[in-house]
C-alpha cells in the first residue's frame, strides 16, 4: 500500500476550473489504473473518472462527461483531473486511489475540498 496524496483543490465560482493532481512518494503509480473519486456532503464517496495505466483508455461518470478531463504523467509520477464547467453540485472532497481490478486498493487520503459557490 502507498499513502497518495491529492492537492489542487479550491474555491471558484460556477463555470471556473481547476486542476487536481494526485501522486505519491516512494513508489510508482505507473503500473496501476487510476481513479479519481468524490464525497459530497452527507452522500458517499463516488467514482468519477478513471485511466487505464497506459494511459490509454479513460471512463468518466455521467456527471462529469464532457466537463472532466484525466491524464497522467509517468515520469512526473502524476495523475491530473482537469475540471472546467464546475457546477456547484461538484462541491465535495475530491480523492484519488490505485485500482486493482475495478476496486480502490490503497487506504484513503485525506483529499482535496473543492467548492463551487457564487
Amino acid at each position: 500500500q502507498v499513502r497518495l496524496v491529492e492537492s489542487g483543490g479550491g474555491s471558484v465560482q460556477p463555470g471556473g476550473s481547476l486542476r487536481l493532481s494526485c501522486t505519491t512518494s516512494g513508489r510508482t503509480l505507473s503500473h496501476f489504473a487510476i481513479g479519481w473519486y468524490r464525497q459530497a456532503p452527507g452522500k458517499e464517496r463516488e467514482g468519477i473518472s478513471c485511466i487505464s495505466d497506459s494511459g490509454e483508455n479513460t471512463y468518466y461518470a455521467d456527471s462529469v462527461k464532457g466537463r472532466f478531463t484525466i491524464s497522467r504523467d509517468k515520469a512526473e509520477n502524476t495523475v491530473w483531473l482537469q475540471m472546467d464547467s464546475l457546477e456547484t453540485e461538484d462541491t465535495a472532497v475530491y480523492y484519488c486511489n490505485r485500482l486493482v481490478g475495478s476496486s480502490p486498493y490503497d487506504p484513503w487520503g485525506q483529499g482535496t475540498q473543492v467548492t463551487v459557490s457564487s
